[in-house]
């Protein structure tokens, strides 16, 4: 037999779409009339190295390889949104006239919260003695208007504008007749109960009452005295030693406020248990 030898003819290319074909190799024998195709096995071995880079599940292992470096997690940082700052104000008249009576339990409030928070309130902003600072990580404002307590709402309904505070978050501290002395009620919303301060607050808010409010009891005045002058009456050694202690409970009644929100206050605030302390 001849040595083994090919010829590769232009009909028979080494690839065709779809397919993969090989070159006709052809075995030619002396004393044979037929020849006999062959397929040599180093065609053999190209065949299924290409058929194994074009198979669907090598690009899969491939990838899969490809990806092996990668971590299986990948961590992403989320901040917490940032508090938004409060405004708490407290109703009164300016002046030493005024100083230390019943009418200005609202301003004794915010110089408690100022006093236990490092809070300067020198400034004066928007018709009012000003102060910013924090209560924990909340922003806080606090806010005394000086325009004599009728004209209140003229101070809180600037400074509301100005800074695009929610109502939500306006705590306006005022006294109240009604409410026995010394007592603290939180509410989340409500009329002016007839206070003067209140009602130009809720004035100025144009005619919304959807703001929280912490009433503080000075109670009612003795027999037939004019309310007027009564809560123009300055607080008498005893009643000052049980105003501290609600101005005490009052300031940590805001810290929950702010840092828990106002059910948890509320509850604080209005439970049978504080009444019982207060006596």
């Amino acid at each position: 037999m001849n040595a083994i030898g090919g010829l590769i003819s232009a009909s028979s290319p080494l690839f065709s779409v779809g397919a993969l074909r090989f070159p006709s190799w052809r075995l030619f024998s002396s004393s044979s009339s037929y020849s006999k195709t062959l397929i040599p096995a180093y065609w053999i071995k190209i065949a299924k190295a290409m058929t194994e880079l074009s198979s669907p599940s090598s690009a899969i292992l491939s990838t899969e390889a490809a990806t092996t470096s990668l971590p299986s997690e990948v961590s992403v940082e989320t901040t917490k949104p940032k508090p938004q700052p409060w405004l708490i104000v407290g109703l009164g008249n300016p002046g030493k006239k005024y100083d230390g009576t019943r009418h200005n339990v609202g301003f004794e409030m915010v110089d408690a919260i100022a006093e236990a928070e490092g809070i300067s309130m020198s400034s004066v902003s928007f018709k009012a003695l000003f102060g910013k600072g924090f209560v924990g990580n909340v922003p806080v404002m606090l806010a005394k208007p000086q325009t004599f307590m009728n004209s209140s709402g003229e101070s809180v309904g600037a400074i509301v504008s100005f800074y695009k505070i929610p109502l939500k978050q306006v705590l306006v501290i005022f006294d109240d007749l009604d409410l026995p002395f010394a007592k603290l009620r939180l509410l989340p919303k409500g009329g002016h109960g007839g206070h003067n301060g209140m009602r130009s607050v809720i004035g100025h808010f144009k005619g919304s009452r959807d703001f929280p409010r912490l009433r503080i009891g000075i109670g009612r005045p003795p027999g037939k005295m004019d309310p007027v002058s009564f809560v123009l009456r300055p607080f008498n050694k005893q009643e000052r030693r049980e105003l501290d202690f609600t101005f005490q409970n009052g300031v940590e009644a805001i810290r929950i406020l702010l840092l828990q929100g106002f059910d948890k206050s509320a509850t604080f605030v209005n439970s049978a248990k504080y009444s019982e302390q207060l006596g």
